[in-house]
């Protein structure tokens, strides 16, 4: 029997008229569901019979077949993974459908398959995966099976779409990814390319293995720390972009202010003592500053505002992700700051120093 021609409607238990599975070729890879295989008038027995050993046809998963007898490439066992997890194509749903309808499920790739996807240099060919971690919401009732590895969330993320495949974020899928890694040095490497590339910014990442209680492994503690270095690092160059970009004044940079004879006043980004004008970059990360430190640390942030307002000068905070998606609007923000100071009284006197 020809494998490209179905049964008939009577044989396949199909009540419509069967779609011939050659009209597949060319526009999908031949990776098809059991429900799929029904719906082209193949039956569950004649499934079995072409993957048997020596047949045309190989089983991916349960329920996931795969109409060749060759290597499943890459693409071929991510897709195999979400169609096994529950989604008819394994695609991104349409927008306004049903996200509870079948083959409109939650799915989504996360873990080393997302970072491969997301483009992370040192995640490892899509070929090479051992096995495809796929994020379900918990309630879902499905078990880890050959490379379908399932990894379960309270609230699952909103997917993204890459390559036509639904991925969760960069920040969920490394964290999950890293949840898996023991290699300190591979995770370190991770973690600072997720804000080096651009792939999201530190806090969101720390709130994300803070959220899956990471932040203490030990395998993770040193590689969170050179992400927090990266990530201020990442902030000032967009900093000193925002201030070239949109022509703004040039500021002192990295300064410390100090009142004549007096006391130490804090440490800025960012300073423009014709207007007293001071921007600070607020670069806390939520779950890795928690505790009596992390209370301490805010507490400095509010008190060195506090005083330097006192003295008249306008302190503007910024944080990396307005910088990021916003700096045109955080370039106003600071516009306006620098053009208000010509309604202002002067400032207080301070002694501006290098950090």
């Amino acid at each position: 029997m020809n494998h490209e021609t179905p049964h008939s409607p009577r044989t396949s238990s199909v009540s419509c008229n069967p779609l011939p599975l050659s009209h597949l070729g060319g526009v999908r890879p031949a990776l098809l569901t059991a429900h799929q295989l029904r719906e082209h008038g193949v039956s569950a027995a004649v499934a079995e019979r072409r993957c048997r050993p020596g047949g045309p046809w190989q089983q991916l998963l349960p329920g996931v077949y795969l109409l060749h007898s060759g290597a499943p490439t890459g693409w071929e066992r991510l897709h195999s993974a979400l169609l096994y997890a529950g989604r008819a194509d394994g695609a991104v749903p349409r927008q306004g459908a049903d996200p509870e309808s079948p083959g409109h499920g939650p799915a989504m790739l996360t873990g080393m398959a997302a970072l491969a996807l997301h483009g992370f240099a040192d995640a490892p060919r899509l070929p090479e995966l051992a096995a495809v971690d796929v994020l379900l919401p918990r309630e879902r009732r499905l078990r880890s099976t050959g490379h379908a590895r399932l990894v379960r969330a309270h609230t699952p993320p909103a997917a993204e779409e890459i390559a036509g495949l639904p991925v969760a974020p960069a920040p969920r899928a490394l964290a999950d990814a890293v949840a898996r890694l023991r290699d300190a040095s591979l995770v370190r490497r991770l973690l600072v390319e997720a804000v080096r590339a651009g792939h999201c910014d530190a806090a969101s990442l720390v709130r994300e293995l803070a959220g899956q209680r990471l932040l203490d492994e030990p395998h993770v503690a040193g590689g969170v720390a050179a992400l927090l270095a990266e990530g201020r690092s990442r902030a000032e160059e967009l900093l000193y972009a925002m201030v070239r970009l949109h022509e703004l004044p040039d500021p002192l940079w990295q300064v410390d202010l100090r009142l004549p004879g007096g006391p130490h006043l804090g440490g800025l980004d960012a300073y423009w003592p014709e207007y007293a004008v001071a921007l600070e970059l607020d670069c806390r990360t939520p779950g890795a500053e928690e505790g009596s430190a992390g209370d301490a640390l805010w507490e400095g942030h509010v008190a060195k505002r506090e005083t330097l307002e006192r003295l008249g000068i306008t302190v503007v905070h910024v944080t990396p992700r307005k910088l990021g998606e916003s700096m045109g609007q955080q370039a106003e923000v600071v516009r306006a700051a620098l053009l208000a100071a010509a309604e202002r009284e002067p400032s207080a006197y301070v002694v501006v120093l290098p950090q």
